[in-house]
């Protein structure tokens, strides 16, 4: 029986309890060959934390006697590099620093943090310290000045190890009400992470820092220090690290069948594993769009553990572990231009384009208008809600949203930004879950009419097209539990606007699949005002003769999808095909094949 790690990143407890571990010592020798002070990125929840205890429990002096126990089944222990278990160990864990309070306080939690580490290093290896360390509870960079001292006097050398580097100070930026002078207070001039960061620069140039491993998020604050740490090595886009973290294909697979094998049911694998795919799936780490996808491993494991208990998956595809990331995509929808970000990348057909991911920029990119849509898109890529996908015509990056459990977080992101009142929140839900089981679109229809569009200003109708009124359909009835919800997707190389597939754990309820296809009509073209609009009977406005034109065209696209779609799932009677045609903003009118 499998024993998933979920929540655990205590490599020596993985390993000796008989949890799985997937295997990554193989990167060893090549990040040995990367260089000596290394820069790590990936997204929250992505096992940076594990894969940093590997690397201290493979590199420990502390620990030699128990390396055959530890990696002698792993790659690595087949062949080890000369440097295993030859450094003590300094580990740094930022995620643990309050971000609240002042700049005083901020460095009162930091300085706590380093001298408790400090200690505890002393403490661990105080055999190979041949003098004393001077621990200064108000000034933890002097007690890590200390530390490199004894440490070189004495013939070691210290691997230093920090995970989430960027943590506090990206809380500080990133609160609901940012606070800039307080970010720049720590980290520029003579702010308290860049005088840090100076030493650690220092230590490794003349003293006994032998490697440093830092693991992040984003680079933002490591550009912020640039002039007090400019010797780290990024290797967060290297194409040899893209699955250092994550779990690859095969892997997957071969635990999905394992499961399978242990409910001893008829459970269809294929489904399963393309569940998998649609909702956990789609991140890449490199520019090479050749290099496989690789899959969240804490999303992984939540869904994997529910499936060895109940032999089926969760109804809840998100975990809460990650809804936390909502609030990444708040961030950037609250900056200029940053809610157009989200609406178009809810757009499959049409992604995201940049020449190149930016990778140095700081807090003053905030304010240069030049430099928002790139570095907005390139923050949402490190956040771990964008992802590298293909290559455009002209050789650009395209960035799409990697997946459907991450397309949920820009859903209702948006939903909340359109319907801040909850009682309109709670009647779209009823609306939708009416829909999920008749078809019937026109409650929410005439919500949509009503309420939903008047959100929208005159500028909006600069702007308006499909792509408004299908994002606007998307954002209202997007729902995770039941669907497999998708827009544009590929049947037989066309693409369908909306597709709501019933998951296959939840196709045994009185829930319907359905395909909508969605036509804009702007006033203009029609010749007509939105007063006028708004005066029309309903049945009046279905029978303009553009109207009759748009739902023509939408109603023989429909019936290749039907026929797609029938041949696929095999379920006729579930099926149903909409046709929606927006004039502008003022009227909906559709029907069902």
């Amino acid at each position: 029986m499998i024993h998933f790690p979920y929540g655990n990143s205590n490599f020596y407890a993985i390993r000796t309890d008989g949890k799985l571990y997937l295997d990554r010592t193989h990167h060893i020798p090549l990040l040995e060959e990367a260089g000596e002070q290394l820069l790590f990125l990936r997204p929250r929840r992505f096992g940076k934390s594990l894969l940093l205890s590997m690397l201290s429990h493979y590199y420990d002096i502390n620990r030699s006697t128990e390396f055959s126990t530890l990696f002698g089944d792993l790659a690595i222990g087949k062949a080890p590099t000369s440097e295993h278990n030859r450094y003590l160990i300094l580990h740094w864990d930022f995620s643990v620093v309050s971000s609240q309070g002042d700049v005083t306080a901020i460095s009162r939690h930091l300085f706590s943090h380093l001298n408790i580490a400090i200690t505890g290093f002393i403490q661990r290896y105080q055999q190979y310290l041949q003098y004393p360390v001077k621990i200064d509870e108000d000034n933890a960079i002097a007690s890590f000045e200390s530390l490199l001292e004894v440490v070189q006097n004495s013939g070691q050398q210290i691997y230093l190890l920090i995970d989430e580097y960027d943590n506090f100070a990206n809380e500080v930026l990133m609160q609901a009400r940012p606070d800039e002078a307080r970010y720049k207070a720590l980290l520029h001039g003579e702010g308290i992470l860049k005088t840090l960061f100076k030493t650690i620069k220092s230590g490794a140039s003349h003293q006994g820092l032998g490697r440093v491993f830092i693991t992040g998020v984003s680079p933002v604050v490591m550009s912020d220090i640039t002039s007090g740490y400019n010797v780290a090595t990024n290797i967060y886009l290297d194409n040899e690290f893209n699955a250092l973290c994550g779990i690859t294909t095969p892997e997957l697979e071969a635990l999905v069948l394992n499961l399978i094998t242990e409910c001893q049911q008829p459970i269809e694998r294929q489904s399963t594993l393309e569940t998998l795919r649609v909702f956990y799936n789609g991140y890449r780490f490199c520019n090479d769009t050749t290099q496989e996808r690789v899959y969240n491993p804490t999303l992984c494991f939540y869904f994997l553990r529910h499936f060895q208990k109940h032999c089926e998956a969760p109804a809840k595809i998100l975990d809460s572990n990650l809804a936390m990331d909502a609030g990444k995509i708040r961030y950037i929808a609250s900056l200029a231009g940053g809610e157009s970000i989200i609406r178009q990348a809810l757009n499959a057909e049409t992604p995201l384009l940049l020449e190149a991911l930016e990778d140095k920029f700081g807090i003053e990119a905030l304010q240069e208008v030049q430099s928002g849509e790139k570095f907005m898109v390139s923050l949402l890529y490190y956040f771990g809600v964008l992802t590298i996908s293909e290559r455009g015509v002209l050789g650009e990056l395209a960035f799409t949203i990697p997946n459907l459990v991450i397309r949920s977080l820009y859903v209702e992101e948006l939903r909340k930004r359109a319907l801040p009142d909850v009682r309109d929140t709670d009647a779209v839900r009823h609306f939708a879950r009416h829909f999920y089981q008749t078809a019937d679109l026109q409650p929410l229809v005439e919500f949509m009419e009503n309420k939903y569009f008047a959100v929208f200003n005159n500028r909006d109708y600069r702007w308006s097209n499909e792509l408004t009124v299908k994002t606007a359909f998307l954002t209202l009835l997007f729902n995770d539990t039941y669907y497999i919800m998708d827009s544009e997707a590929a049947l037989q190389r066309r693409y369908s606007d909306l597709t709501l597939i019933v998951r296959p754990n939840m196709r045994q309820y009185a829930l319907l699949d359905m395909v909508l296809e969605f036509k804009y009509l702007p006033l203009t073209d029609l010749g007509l005002s939105g007063e006028q609009v708004r005066a029309q009977q309903r049945e009046e406005s279905a029978a303009l003769p553009a109207v009759q034109a748009a739902m023509q065209e939408a109603r023989q696209q429909l019936r290749h999808y039907r026929t797609v779609l029938e041949e696929k799932y095999r379920e006729p009677q579930r099926l149903r095909c909409l046709a929606v045609v927006a004039l502008g903003f003022e009227r909906l009118v559709w029907e069902m094949l």
